[in-house]
């Protein structure tokens, strides 16, 4: 991949089992060094030619990164730890995982594949990547002729409000058209579809159907950049097979040289 200057932080969370949080508390309390120099400053960035010290160790880049495939269940938040005592993906991934970051998100009520790094590099390519995502959905009521010229053509909602969380500040949307769609069931009550999308934005499948008065009943994402759930149980963890391992990796170095 790549080498360039990125933040302390950043280069912290990507080389050690520290989070990003975590290495701001270190720098705060004057334990992280460049060159033997004390950091205050959290904007530093790191060269290729630095060394980087906490506690008087030095940090050695990392030069492998791991990818784990998880069957995320409904119920269950990607974030560390929740305020209000809500089950999180990390009470239920064994502790030694407790440092990987997803890779994008699924919502409370979703569920399926999730894939978490231990590179914030790779996290931060992976999620910005055109890679396919591949859902199922069940929707309350049918799928009309606009939906599924919409799904073709793509859409721009300026109000995409229906099906985000009610904190979010996005109000309004561009999708780009789907890859790929089919109707398994259309029917007035329920309907279900399965589609392919290349863009993470937030709840965006949520939001699209929102914007026909749709409501998403159902949203279980089953392969991420030809990562397949396959037959992976729910809240059940694999690491990547060789081929998929091989894949990717071609993927990140072909792309970030």
């Amino acid at each position: 991949m790549q080498s360039r200057e990125i933040r302390i932080n950043k280069y912290i969370a990507h080389n050690t089992k520290y989070s990003r949080r975590e290495a701001d508390e270190l720098i705060k309390s004057g334990k992280v060094k460049i060159n033997r120099q004390v950091v205050s400053d959290f904007s530093t960035k790191v060269s290729p030619e630095d060394k980087v010290f906490i506690n008087g160790k030095l940090v050695r880049k990392k030069k492998e990164w791991t990818v784990l495939v998880y069957h995320k269940q409904k119920g269950e938040l990607v974030t560390k730890k929740d305020d209000r005592g809500r089950k999180t993906i990390y009470d239920n991934l064994p502790k030694r995982y407790s440092h990987f970051i997803p890779i994008g998100r699924l919502d409370y009520a979703s569920e399926g594949l999730l894939l978490l790094t231990d590179s914030s590099e790779v996290a931060t390519i992976l999620m910005t990547s055109p890679l396919e995502r591949v859902y199922y959905l069940k929707i309350r009521g049918s799928i009309t002729e606009a939906m599924e010229d919409a799904m073709k053509k793509g859409l721009v909602a300026e109000d995409a409000t229906k099906g985000a969380h009610p904190k979010s500040k996005i109000t309004s949307m561009e999708f780009a058209p789907f890859l790929e769609y089919k109707i398994i069931k259309n029917a007035p009550d329920f309907s279900r579809l399965r589609v392919t999308i290349n863009e993470g934005k937030n709840r965006e499948l949520r939001r699209f159907f929102g914007y026909f008065d749709r409501e998403v009943t159902d949203l279980k994402r089953v392969e991420f950049g030809g990562i397949s759930l396959d037959d992976l149980k729910s809240g059940k963890h694999r690491f990547l097979t060789k081929g998929e391992y091989h894949s990717l990796h071609t993927y990140i170095n072909s792309t970030h040289k």
